[in-house]
């Protein structure tokens, strides 16, 4: 007897081949493609969130008129060793803080503090602060004359650090690190004041600068040279290149 027997694949549905010659071929999108969208949004994000970040509002400055009513004050204390300069020089404090700054100024003999106090003529809030650095300025050491450019020019800074911070010296090493910062009668101070525009008090280990902050940058450089030992010829030659950068860029 013959027996008939099935073999596999050769029965095949007949609505297959229609249904896949009606399909049509569609385009998948791969999953780098969604990538690099993902990224071009991003960008485009912190793009918007730099530019908005650089527009930086401008508000006029605030009168005093408008202030809450209460006046604000600011208290310096005065060192023991700056009592007799003080009362010396108290004139040319006195008049550019209350004629030019339009502030209330005092020096409390029970507390031993200089305070400045704003009023209804103060025009700027500001003033308060330019007045509160002026004092402190001639506190530290600096002359009249030098501490009124804190009133005048808004770039100006104060800067203290101590000799230790730089490099740990004791006793004689101490000394003699001061010593380099001086000169012999102040030429070294001098020059490195002369070439970085800057002012420079020495007030035992503690350094006091006064002047713009790229130049507080340079003097602060020098001085942190001679702490560590350097040679005072390398030192005048690294502010030498320092000055003509300087000179080359405002001309």
């Amino acid at each position: 007897m013959e027996m008939d027997i099935p073999v596999k694949g050769a029965a095949v549905s007949p609505g297959i081949d229609s249904q896949n010659a009606n399909e049509e071929f569609k385009s998948v999108r791969s999953k780098k493609s969604n990538s690099k969208r993902k990224r071009k949004l991003e960008d485009g994000q912190m793009e918007t969130e730099v530019h908005a970040a650089a527009k930086r509002p401008e508000f006029p400055p605030i009168s005093g008129d408008k202030l809450d009513g209460t006046d604000d004050m600011r208290k310096i204390a005065v060192p023991s060793h700056r009592y007799t300069p003080l009362k010396e020089n108290w004139m040319k404090i006195y008049t550019p803080i209350v004629e030019h700054l339009q502030l209330q100024i005092r020096f409390n003999l029970k507390t031993r503090n200089v305070e400045i106090k704003t009023c209804k003529e103060t025009q700027d809030i500001s003033s308060l602060t330019k007045a509160t650095d002026f004092v402190k300025a001639f506190l530290l050491g600096f002359q009249v004359e030098d501490a009124l450019a804190l009133i005048r020019l808004d770039d100006l800074f104060l800067e203290t650090f101590d000799v230790t911070d730089v490099k740990p010296l004791k006793g004689d090493h101490l000394s003699r690190a001061i010593g380099r910062i001086a000169g012999k009668g102040g030429k070294t101070k001098f020059t490195i004041e002369n070439v970085t525009r800057t002012r420079i008090v020495l007030a035992d280990a503690k350094v006091h600068l006064l002047g713009s902050f790229q130049n507080i940058k340079m003097a602060r450089t020098a001085i942190c040279n001679l702490i560590l030992g350097k040679r005072n010829c390398s030192n005048h030659t690294l502010l030498m290149a320092c000055d003509l950068n300087m000179t080359s860029i405002f001309t």
